[in-house]
């Protein structure tokens, strides 16, 4: 079976070649980080030229790619970089500001943080150097604005000492010299009446261009419970955002009011038997959308049926029992951490705990294929339960071509699958890869750390690259990360750190 976007664009495809590219906020060792610095939110842009973090401090942090170096002017006296190696996306720090702050729910006696869950470009409403962003913590959703500004600088004012300038805001130029003190101020009103024929009409001396953010709509007071996701439609114009028990449909331009779309809240609350986990907006049909459950379910629904969609029109479910025994475990682990739409949107990504699995839309009796991320800790579920790790949600990443798939798990390490190539990589968030993995094994794929097995054995669970090294630490969590829409690149965040990652394919190293 070829897996494409669109059908027959995944024919061929070549395991990929990882290399570090970049990272932003190395921790030095030892340093201990801040909670307030631990990234939570990780997004590229729909054009893969910007990329945004949001953090539990509540900050987001934009950061924009710089041009190839095959499109820069380069120093004939300058040694050209080595083609292996060459890093075709390279980013730079943008801009930052703060999305959130702290807030206390008098009413029910609950501090709201100010940590971001979810981080989404709006598409659409971006022309040239402006843009704008979804963020949200558990309660409140913010749209945000990214433009240039332009400062002017004016000089010549009649109330003027003779050195001292004022910008377009009406602010001295030197604020700390005391220009615009009372005294100051009151000897130049004097000085003006002495001379009433002169009159001075202020110019422009110069202007800069600064980057500017502004709030422009706060959509709140319409969930009850903890917002787990927001997702953009196609027609560029409404969003969705889910918590426990709702998903809700807002308009970009209406901030005062929202559409209940789906509400799974019984009568009677000890009749509960799931609650929503994630849900997520089809990339082409702005009527569909999807959203998974705690209980392994993902419903599609369809807009045009009706207006409140808690009859799904397809329901996806993997039919076939885990492996071993049911245990008490069992309905813990099902649970669906994070969904994704192909870009095509003919396929879905999932994520529970142990499992990545790839679902067609068309086929609703089970999954295509089903990927173990780290199989080797199913005996120490215990163990995960006692420090609430079993709880932890990873998210999934699918790349742009809807060749290969990404998701996180402990010890800073992540994997890529190549569904087509049957290629599996695991590959450490760290600027030396292999430097873990000496001390863990013996066996040492490549100096970047990978381990690429056949397709048979990533989905039978007999990884033999490094698996071992997944159990190291389990306060190291890789759980977000992003695949950029257009080329094997990826961004994940290890803890405070930004750490982005090209792919190769075997055809092209070298080239």
């Amino acid at each position: 079976m070829a897996l494409a976007c669109p059908p027959g664009a995944a024919a061929g495809a070549e395991p990929l070649e990882w290399h570090f590219s970049q990272v932003f906020g190395e921790r030095s060792p030892g340093e201990e980080v801040q909670e307030a610095d631990i990234i939570s939110a990780v997004e590229f842009d729909h054009s893969g030229d910007f990329l945004a973090t949001g953090d539990q401090g509540g900050r987001v942090v934009l950061f924009e790619r710089i041009a190839s170096a095959s499109g820069r002017c380069v120093d004939p006296e300058v040694r050209p970089e080595s083609p292996l190696h060459a890093n075709p996306y390279e980013f730079r720090y943008l801009t930052e500001f703060q999305s959130h702050e702290p807030e206390f729910d008098y009413l029910k006696s609950l501090e709201i943080e100010e940590k971001i869950n979810k981080v989404r470009w709006v598409k659409g409403r971006c022309s040239g150097r402006t843009h704008m962003l979804l963020t949200t913590n558990d309660k409140t959703i913010k749209l945000w604005k990214v433009y240039d500004k332009k400062i002017a600088s004016l000089a010549e004012f009649n109330l003027q000492n003779g050195s001292s300038t004022l910008n377009a805001g009406m602010r001295p130029s030197s604020a700390g010299n005391g220009a615009f003190s009372p005294d100051k101020l009151s000897a130049a009103c004097s000085a003006a009446a002495a001379m009433p024929g002169v009159l001075r009409v202020p110019r422009v001396v110069g202007t800069e261009t600064l980057l500017s953010t502004r709030c422009k709509r706060s959509f709140s007071n319409a969930h009850t419970y903890h917002i787990n996701s927001v997702a953009l439609s196609s027609d560029c114009e409404t969003f969705i955002s889910a918590d426990d028990l709702r998903v809700n449909l807002w308009h970009l331009d209406r901030q005062d009011q929202a559409f209940n779309i789906v509400d799974i809240k019984p009568q009677n609350m000890e009749d509960l038997t799931e609650v929503i986990t994630c849900a997520d907006f089809h990339p082409q049909h702005c009527n569909l959308f999807a959203y998974s459950s705690s209980k392994g379910l993902i419903r599609l629904a369809d807009m045009r049926q009706a207006a409140l969609c808690d009859q799904h029109s397809k329901l996806f479910e993997d039919g076939e029992p885990a492996q071993g025994p049911r245990s008490f475990f069992s309905e813990i682990i099902s649970s669906i951490n994070d969904i994704k739409f192909s870009p095509c949107g003919r396929y879905l990504l999932s994520r529970d705990y142990m499992t990545l699995k790839l679902w067609d839309i068309n086929m609703d009796a089970g999954p295509l294929a089903a990927y173990p991320v780290h199989e080797s800790l199913r005996g120490k579920l215990c163990d995960l339960y006692e420090s609430d790790c079993i709880f932890d949600k990873f998210d999934c990443a699918m790349s742009g071509d809807g060749k290969h798939f990404a998701t996180g798990t402990y010890s800073n390490f992540f994997r890529v699958v190549g569904h087509e190539s049957g290629g599996e990589s695991l590959l450490e968030a760290s600027r030396d890869p292999s430097r873990k993995r000496l001390q863990s094994s013996a066996r040492l794929p490549n100096r970047f750390g990978l381990s690429r097995g056949s397709g048979r054995s990533s989905r039978s669970g007999s990884f033999t690259g490094g698996e071992e090294v997944i159990a190291q630490d389990f306060s190291a969590k890789l759980l977000h990360l992003s695949w950029h829409p257009q080329a094997n690149v990826i961004a994940t965040a290890a803890s405070n750190s930004l750490y982005i990652f090209y792919g190769q394919s075997h055809g092209a190293v070298g080239r």
